[in-house]
C-alpha cells in the first residue's frame, strides 16, 4: 500500500507505524517521531497481515471480482474448529491484523463467533465486505465482536455500481452499511478498483467518502485474477493510469487540506511510489515553496523518499498473506492460481516459514530474482516490481509484473 496522504500531504495514518517499520527505525527516526517505541517494536516483530478469504459465497456477481465467489457455499470450507484452529496459529505468528473477507464474509453463519476467537485471542480484526448486509443489528454486532474497520467497495456513481454488481439496489445498501458501521462506531472506509470504465468516477469517490464521513479511501490497480482474468479489455494503458493516479493525488491534496479525509491509499501497483516522489520533486516548488524555502523542499522530498524506503515496496510473500476458505495458503489475496500449501496438512508457520518454497524463495530475493527491467531501475529498493504469474505454474518464464510498470526509461533511469 502507498499512502498518498502521508507521503504527499504529510498527514499521519493509524498504520504508518506497521508500513514504516524497519529493523532499524533509528535512521528515520525524525520521520517516526511520532509514534511510540511500543508500537514500532511490535510492528518490527509482527507476522504478515492475513487476509482470510472465510467464504466463497457472495449475494452479488461483481465483473472484477478476484476471488470467483458464488451463490452457495463451497463444501471444502473450512469448519468453525478448522477455522479458530487458523487464527490461534496467526496469533503464534504474531500477525498485526485480519481481514475477514470474501466472497461476503457477512453470509458465513458462524462469522461472528470467529470473530470473539480472534478477540480472545487478542487479533485486530477487519472486514472487507459489499456492506449490503450490514443492518443496524449487524452493525452493532461486528462492533461487539471487535471490528475496528469495515472497508466497502465502491465501484462509482449508484448507476455504474449497480450495473458493475449486477445488483440493482446495491449501491444505495452499501452506502447504508457504511451508515450502520458508522452509527456503531465502526470506522470505515471506500474500496475501489480502478478500471477503464471507472477511471472517470475517481472524483466522485472521494466527494462520496467527504458527504458519508468515510475518511479514508483505498484505489485498488485492477490485478487480473478471478473474474477479472477477463477484464483484458479494462486494463489502463501506461499513460491512462498515470492520469489516474495524478487525479487521485490531486484529489487527496484537496481533500486533506480541507480536512475532509484522513488517508488514501493505492493499493497493488508499487510504481505508485516512485511516480508519487517524481511528482512531490516535480511540484515541491508550488506546494511548499510559499512557506518553505528550498532547502526545506529539499527536506520534505528527502523525507518522502526516506519513508518509501523504509516501507521497502512489496511486500506481498513476505508481510502479507491469504488464507482461503479451504484453507490454501497464498503468497497474497490476488495469488490463487498457487498454493503455498495447506493448513489442514501443516501450520501456518510451517508452510510460510517454508525456505525451500520456491515462490516464497523468489518473492524474498528480489535482488536476485525480479524482472530484469526493475533490476535496472533505480527506484528498485522502494518499489521492488509487482513480479507475479498468473497461471499455475511457477517457472521462470511465466513471472512477469501484474499489474505493469507505469513509469518510463527516462524515469527509471
Amino acid at each position: 500500500m502507498i499512502n498518498i496522504s502521508k507521503l504527499y500531504c504529510g498527514r499521519e495514518g493509524e498504520s504508518d507505524a506497521l508500513r514504516y517499520s524497519a529493523a532499524d527505525s533509528s535512521a528515520v527516526a525524525p520521520v517516526l517521531r511520532s509514534f511510540s517505541e511500543e508500537g514500532l517494536a511490535k510492528a518490527n516483530s509482527s507476522g504478515p497481515v492475513v487476509v482470510y478469504n472465510c467464504t466463497s459465497k457472495c449475494n452479488l456477481k461483481c465483473l472484477h471480482c478476484y476471488s470467483f465467489s458464488q451463490t452457495s457455499r463451497c463444501d471444502d470450507e473450512l469448519n468453525t474448529a478448522e477455522a479458530k484452529k487458523l487464527l490461534s496459529q496467526l496469533a503464534e505468528v504474531n500477525c498485526p491484523v485480519v481481514l475477514f473477507s470474501g466472497g461476503e464474509p457477512l453470509l458465513r453463519e458462524d462469522l461472528f463467533g470467529l470473530l470473539a476467537e480472534a478477540k480472545r485471542l487478542d487479533l485486530r480484526t477487519v472486514i472487507s465486505t459489499n456492506g449490503t448486509l450490514i443492518d443496524s443489528a449487524a452493525a452493532d454486532k461486528l462492533a461487539q465482536a471487535g471490528v475496528s474497520y469495515a472497508g466497502v467497495s465502491i465501484d462509482g456513481d449508484e448507476k455504474f455500481h449497480d450495473q458493475f454488481r449486477a445488483s440493482k439496489g446495491s449501491f444505495k445498501a452499501a452506502v447504508m452499511g457504511i451508515e450502520n458501521c458508522q452509527k456503531a462506531g465502526i470506522k470505515t472506509g471506500l474500496r475501489f478498483t480502478i478500471t477503464k470504465s471507472n477511471a472517470s468516477q475517481i472524483p466522485f469517490v472521494f466527494e462520496l467518502a467527504a458527504s458519508i464521513g468515510s475518511r479514508r479511501v483505498c484505489f485498488y490497480h485492477l490485478i487480473r485474477t478471478g473474474r477479472a482474468k477477463k477484464l483484458n479489455g479494462q486494463i489502463l494503458t501506461s499513460q491512462q493510469t498515470r492520469q489516474a493516479v495524478d487525479t487521485i493525488i490531486e484529489k487527496t491534496d484537496e481533500c486533506v487540506r480541507k480536512n475532509l479525509i484522513d488517508e488514501v491509499l493505492t493499493v497493488g501497483n508499487h510504481a505508485d511510489g516512485p511516480f508519487l516522489l517524481i511528482k512531490l520533486k516535480e511540484f515541491s516548488h508550488r506546494r511548499y515553496g510559499d512557506v518553505f524555502s528550498p532547502q526545506a523542499c529539499l527536506g520534505v522530498i528527502e523525507e518522502c523518499q526516506k519513508l518509501l524506503t523504509l516501507h521497502g515496496g512489496n511486500k506481498t510473500g513476505e508481510k502479507i498473506a491469504c488464507v482461503t476458505w479451504d484453507g490454501s495458503v497464498h503468497p497474497d489475496q490476488f495469488w490463487r492460481n498457487y498454493s503455498l500449501g495447506s493448513i489442514r496438512d501443516k501450520t501456518f508457520r510451517q508452510i510460510w516459514a517454508n525456505e525451500d518454497e520456491p515462490v516464497l524463495k523468489k518473492l524474498r530475493n528480489k535482488s536476485e530474482f525480479a524482472d530484469k527491467r526493475c533490476l535496472k531501475c533505480k527506484w528498485f529498493d522502494l518499489c521492488r516490481g509487482n513480479f507475479r504469474f498468473l497461471n499455475s505454474l511457477s517457472s521462470s518464464e511465466n513471472w512477469f509484473n501484474e499489474p505493469s510498470c507505469y513509469l518510463t526509461d527516462q524515469e527509471i533511469t
